[in-house]
């Protein structure tokens, strides 16, 4: 399967900057007061109950979105967040893993009459082992304990097909690996919302499109999207006999719907996001102007979603961020997303005015706060993983290689995606000794490998269970035929096409080598004469050998010219191959240094 798609935009207004303490966050409010016009008399009503309700309710809107079934703390970088201090310097704070999400939560649930728990999306899939290994059954488990009331579905929802991803709704064992433990799977206590996911036979949402929150008389709308462009990050398989709608013209469709049945209060989940101008989560994303703060489609998105929309839960990109952008109406409407891995949690406010059966926007507050790991582990949490790892220990314990320091997933080229291309290449080499290169899509490396010992392992162990985290989706490794100017042209559909304004740099195997100039637009950023295998240009007219995962090599991730190889060779799952490597290449003694990651040239 492929990797999540990271992409990017932006606009509009007044949000304050609260930057210290770890478990505080930005702090975004669309004013400060309720709407003068309520007076004393007004703000009071008969509830319905025999009792007194004041005009406005606050509601409690927890969210958070990507958690890509990260039960235990993510390690390296993937577990840590950047805060922005008062001086203007930064600091990070190690967070995430579900023992301490559940605390968070439930604390911040405390004393709270009015409060929801939402999604964003991608909830499963690219989970590491003790999820994935399992179908993401313990994911779903984990969530039904934190009280998830509702989420949208992502693009990973669809790694394993829309029959999959039904049985993760409803419940029952596995069609191929059955039951995992003594009860038979019950599936989510929660509804997963499709409203642009359609059966291509029925015309219709293969799941809910939408969900009502009722306590009282409070009712509170929830609409779940995932991007329209599914199709371009996820395989050919998963996705097969779906179609899907535009984001904005399906929410506005079901917020009509909404307002019929006498809902007034709508919040669309949407697994599709932005770019935030800094890394910091608690950045004040009004600096320099109201929304400058981030880019990408979900600025398009957000400025025509009907304003009967009052507040946005995006994800997708993995980023943090709590702005308000203009609706069509000119009026200030919160987007927020709480990056990935459940290493944070966005905490809104809601004003329900009773009056009107609407949100007072002017009253919505928002801030992104720490999954910090001081708190109490959830007991019931702790009790969960432990029962997942002992399933799974057998398989994942297992040594596979062996490496003298932490290999970063980071950057535009990484030494991680050095390795993986290079183990590819490797491989691709026992195939056919013809082969030339390989090219790893950056989306489909989930993870870092630490030198820090997870487990008992040892440090510098890396284990079938690390590796199942880098790379979970079983891909083959396959081989095609390019010719120099395919490639060339691969090479520049990093930077242009669907990938033009968010690039998506492949990592490259040893050999291979380019300049990368970002202060030139579209194509141009990759410079043609720089490009060279082995020293030696590349020969437009040449044929060159090959080696993808089969995602890329199907055209995905935006590079529809990898489709158009030729001579196709299937291989082995990419796991198998990394794995195939590092025992290879390490040992105890002798362990893999990470690589230079030199192999671009990088202008900015």
């Amino acid at each position: 399967m492929s990797a999540t798609s990271h992409q990017q935009h932006r606009r509009r207004r007044t949000y304050a900057l609260i930057a210290t303490a770890a478990g505080l966050a930005t702090v975004g409010a669309l004013a400060a007061a309720l709407p003068a016009t309520a007076s004393a008399d007004e703000r009071s009503d008969k509830g319905g109950h025999g009792h007194q309700h004041s005009r406005y309710q606050d509601v409690q809107l927890l969210s958070f979105n990507d958690l890509h079934g990260n039960l235990e703390p993510p390690a390296g970088s993937s577990g840590r967040v950047t805060e922005l201090q008062a001086d203007g310097t930064t600091k990070t704070i190690d967070a995430g893993g579900v023992e301490y999400l559940a605390t968070h939560l439930r604390q911040a649930r405390e004393g709270e009459k009015y409060s929801i728990t939402a999604a964003g999306g991608d909830m499963v899939g690219a989970s590491p082992l003790i999820s994935g290994l399992f179908h993401d059954e313990p994911t779903i488990e984990a969530l039904n304990k934190l009280d998830l009331d509702v989420t949208s579905v992502g693009n990973h929802e669809f790694d394993e097909g829309a029959k999959e991803l039904a049985r993760l709704q409803n419940g029952g064992c596995h069609p191929k690996d059955g039951c995992y433990a003594d009860k038979k799977f019950k599936g989510a206590d929660f509804p997963y919302l499709a409203a642009n996911v359609l059966d291509e036979k029925t015309g219709k949402p293969i799941l809910k499109p939408y969900w009502v929150w009722k306590k009282r008389d409070v009712k509170v709308g929830f609409i779940g999207v995932t991007l329209e462009d599914t199709p371009g990050v996820v395989s050919a398989e998963g996705v097969k006999g779906l179609k899907f709608k535009d984001e904005v013209e399906t929410i506005n469709k079901y917020a009509k719907v909404l307002q019929r049945q006498g809902v007034k209060s709508i919040v669309a989940l949407i697994h599709e996001g932005g770019a935030p101008a800094s890394a910091s989560y608690n950045y004040d994303c009004e600096a320099p102007g109201a929304g400058d703060g981030v880019s990408g489609p979900i600025v398009d998105i957000a400025k025509n979603i009907t304003p009967q929309v009052d507040a946005l839960v995006t994800g997708h990109t993995h980023a943090a961020y709590v702005c308000s952008i203009d609706d069509p109406s000119g009026k200030p409407r919160m987007v927020t997303s709480a990056a990935s891995f459940g290493r944070l949690y966005t905490d809104t406010t809601l004003t329900y005015d009773r009056y009107t059966g609407d949100i007072a926007r002017t009253a919505v507050k928002s801030a992104n706060r720490v999954v910090t790991r001081d708190v109490p582990k959830a007991p019931d949490m702790t009790g969960l993983i432990s029962k997942w790892n002992t399933l799974a220990a057998p398989i994942g314990n297992r040594a596979i290689g062996y490496i003298s320091a932490d290999i970063p997933s980071a950057g535009t080229e990484s030494p991680l995606g050095d390795l993986i291309a290079d183990a590819q290449l490797a491989y691709g080499k026992e195939l056919d000794p013809e082969a030339d290169l390989a090219l790893m899509n950056p989306g489909g490396i989930r993870a870092p490998l630490t030198f820090a010992a997870k487990g008992a392992e040892g440090d510098g162990v890396v284990t079938y269970a690390e590796g199942f985290t880098v790379q979970p989706f079983s891909n083959t490794v396959n081989l095609q035929d390019l010719t120099g100017a395919q490639l060339i042209q691969v090479l520049k559909e990093q930077v242009s096409g669907t990938n033009a304004a968010s690039p998506k740099v492949l990592q490259i195997s040893s050999g291979l080598t380019y300049t990368l100039d970002l202060t030139k637009s579209g194509a141009d950023r990759v410079v043609t004469d720089s490009i060279k295998l082995n020293g030696e240009a590349i020969n437009p007219t040449a044929t060159y050998r090959v080696a993808t995962n089969n995602f890329l090599a199907g055209g995905g991730d935006g590079f529809p010219t990898l489709g158009q190889g030729t001579n196709d060779l299937v291989g082995t799952d990419d796991l198998t191959v990394l794995e195939k490597f590092l025992t290879a290449n390490s040992s105890a003694t002798n362990p893999i240094a990470p690589p230079a990651a030199n192999r671009i040239t990088v202008v900015q």
